[in-house]
């Protein structure tokens, strides 16, 4: 049981890797420093979208698994 909670920890470990490298940068360092205030309020739409939710929902996933395994092994 221990090891099959440790295969799936590290294949959603390497699915959230994954999945925020995907992720869209919009204006680059600008952004994070105050710069780029024209841009406004964005949606996400179609694959941005869909790999913003999984990658929320594989962090959840992960973040389980951690605690099960803290609890139970």
């Amino acid at each position: 049981m221990e090891n099959i909670l440790n295969i799936i920890q590290i294949i959603s470990a390497v699915l959230i890797v994954i999945l925020v490298l995907l992720q869209q940068r919009g204006s680059g360092m600008g952004g994070a420093f105050g710069g780029g205030g024209a841009e406004g309020y964005s949606v996400k739409r179609g694959a941005e979208k869909i790999i913003f939710n999984s990658s929320i929902v594989v962090s959840v996933v992960f973040l389980g698994l951690g605690i099960v395994r803290l609890i139970f092994v």
